[in-house]
């Protein structure tokens, strides 16, 4: 736990970094790390400070509260309140997403169709603004329209700094049910009826994903909080694969913390790309090197060296297009998406997982209350030679708005300016860009996103 004392420390270090930055030189953390998987444009600003804001402040059980910085990873947010008893009421899949990320970028998991997003359990936030101010944000106090458009805004209005977040009460086990569909339309079916009534054949379900392996083969899996140890727990981080069992095991059980990071050893299925799948080379891998983490930095070392484009060249590949992607369609869409993906993209297994907001959000703006489905697809497709950039990914976005739906802005982006802001609430972006960044220091969302800035 860091403490206030320590926060204060960290906080005179941020505002002095920022004071050092030069007059009209844009504004950007100093990370070496990221989950993002676009391109930054390279820069010799110096950038912001954020040593000593990466871990929790203070747990308040009884409130069921804690205060968070912002670089503080979920993997040690959830150390400091499990003990407790108690998770955020969204945690993310993958252990290095920071809750600032989550929050100004979005995150997703098996509780949100009860839950929303993770920024939808903050209560208040300290954010440091363009203007080099820190003000804190509520929903309703006279930074409310700062607190209202910050979520997926990436940056462009500021960092928080500190967040007030809730907290629930978790047992200590999870009953798995995986339960197979044999088509979209009765997946999807299922899922409107476990997102509605919280149950499934009369069993309560805490929180619900699913893996459509192939068009005829979709899992969902339902997962049930207990406090009853069941006879038998797996154990995912060694040498079993967890998205194998989905297809191998009707029922599961996992304690919540290996249920919390069931996806992040094998980074969903994407350590197969690796080795890390091969059942030699799994034993000889360190399991301490067999997370997400450690895979991000390998794709980074090849988009650095080219590794894979040498080795398409001399398989004569014409050419290949990565496809890393998360997208939401209104939950009566996703059989129209999934036929369309089938056709156009081709790539399995894909992740679905079913959320709800709980109220308007301006730079994210979903229907509140109507059930949507994440889609997540992570890889490379084959393109032609001469397949311009973004050739599939901008088919998707298409794709996605055509059926009322919205993409997730970490990856790639390929809009022009005006869809973007009719997508992404352009119009109230700049009012409040106006107020707390009125000289421009911070990049814009449409910068960021798709510019790369």
């Amino acid at each position: 736990m860091k403490g206030w004392d320590a926060h204060r420390v960290a906080m005179d270090r941020l505002l002095a970094s920022y004071a050092a930055i030069a007059p009209g030189e844009r504004v950007r953390l100093a990370k070496k790390t990221s989950n993002l998987f676009r391109p930054r444009a390279a820069t010799t600003t110096p950038g912001l400070d954020v040593s000593g804001l990466d871990g929790v402040i203070s747990i308040d059980p009884v409130a069921r509260t804690a205060d968070v910085q912002l670089a503080c990873t979920y993997e040690h947010l959830v150390e400091a309140t499990l003990p407790y008893g108690l998770v955020p009421y969204v945690v993310p899949q993958l252990r290095t997403i920071t809750l600032g990320g989550a929050v100004t970028g979005l995150g997703i998991e098996s509780t949100s169709f009860r839950n929303g997003l993770p920024h939808e359990s903050v209560l208040e936030m300290d954010v440091l603004t363009g203007s080099g101010e820190v003000v804190t944000a509520t929903a309703d106090n006279e930074h409310a329209d700062l607190f209202d458009a910050f979520p997926n805004s990436y940056g462009s209005l500021g960092y928080a700094t500190r967040l007030r977040i809730k907290l629930e009460a978790v047992p200590p086990f999870v009953r798995l049910r995986h339960v197979r569909f044999d088509d979209p339309a009765s997946a999807t079916k299922a899922l409107g009826e476990v997102v509605e009534a919280g149950e499934w054949e009369g069993v309560r379900v805490n929180a619900v994903d699913g893996t459509a392996f192939s068009p005829d083969e979709i899992y969902l899996t339902l997962a049930e909080y207990t406090a009853e140890r069941p006879a038998e727990l797996s154990d995912y981080t060694g040498q079993q694969v967890y998205y194998r069992s989905i297809q191998e095991r009707p029922t599961d059980a996992l304690t919540i913390h290996d249920y919390l990071w069931r996806w992040d050893t094998d980074w969903f299925w994407c350590s197969a790309a690796f080795g890390a799948q091969n059942p030699r080379l799994r034993r000889i891998w360190p399991s301490r090197w067999r997370r997400s983490d450690v895979f991000h930095k390998i794709v980074a070392l090849d988009a650095r060296f080219g590794l894979i484009e040498k080795l398409d060249r001399i398989k004569k590949v014409p050419g290949r297009e990565r496809v890393i992607q998360d997208i939401e369609v209104p939950l009566a869409r996703l059989p129209e998406f999934l036929e369309w993906f089938d056709a156009e993209v081709g790539m399995r297994p894909v992740w679905l997982c079913p959320l709800r907001t709980q109220r308007p959000w301006a730079t994210y703006p979903l229907e509140t209350g109507e059930p949507y489905v994440n889609v997540g697809f992570w890889g490379t497709v084959v393109v032609p030679a001469d397949a311009p950039a973004g050739y599939v990914n901008r088919r998707v976005e298409e794709a996605v708005g055509r059926l009322d739906g919205h993409k997730s802005l970490y990856s790639e982006a390929f809009y022009d300016q005006e869809t973007f802001d009719a997508m992404y609430g352009g119009e109230n972006l700049a009012r409040v860009r106006e107020r707390y960044d009125p000289a421009g220091r911070l990049s814009t969302l449409y910068e960021k996103a798709v510019r790369n800035s």
